[in-house]
């Protein structure tokens, strides 16, 4: 079994900006294509789990959300950074169609990690999640990973309102610095 970092994509990788799904739209927060790249070269598996409701709620299509995740991809490779896997949830309770349903694998329920881990051999009790919000840490937890919450994004709001003991820093650079000491 692997270790693995999972990291939330909206406010930990990219810029936070409400339901981004266009190309021109994104923009890595800054240090974002060094730190994944220094966790690929720690020898973790690097697998993002995003919830994705803007699918649900009719705003852009899964192959919007794939055609971004390839885009991001592309940018990281430029760096010798990668991504191992992309996961999202697109469903939502109050969305449209095939995608109005409570599911398992919006966060912060664990249904991403855990799919994660069993097609990728992921020993879950030695992987981190990395993400901006509560959702994020409560994720981490219910699967049994080690939670590190961002400032970025929604971090600075959200961190009075995380478990205590969570560790936390300014950016995923920070963090991912951190783990390699």
């Amino acid at each position: 079994m692997t270790r693995a970092v999972f990291l939330d994509r909206d406010g930990t990788i990219n810029v936070e900006k409400d339901y981004l799904y266009r190309i021109d739209d994104f923009e890595f927060i800054p240090g974002v294509p060094e730190a994944i790249r220094l966790l690929n070269s720690a020898g973790f598996l690097v697998v993002v789990v995003t919830n994705q409701s803007g699918v649900a709620r009719g705003y852009y299509t899964e192959e919007d959300v794939d055609t971004l995740h390839s885009h991001i991809s592309n940018e990281l490779a430029t760096v010798g950074a990668r991504v191992d896997a992309w996961n999202y949830c697109p469903h939502h309770p109050s969305g449209k169609g095939r995608y109005a349903f409570p599911c398992n694998c919006r966060k912060p329920l664990p249904g991403m990690l855990r799919d994660a881990a069993q097609r990728l051999d992921i020993d879950l009790s030695s992987s981190i999640m990395i993400g901006d919000k509560l959702v994020d840490m409560e994720a981490a937890i219910a699967a049994g990973c080690r939670p590190i919450l961002v400032r970025s994004g929604y971090g600075r709001i959200e961190e009075p309102d995380i478990p205590v003991g969570t560790e936390v820093f300014d950016d995923l650079y920070s963090a991912a610095v951190s783990l390699l000491q």
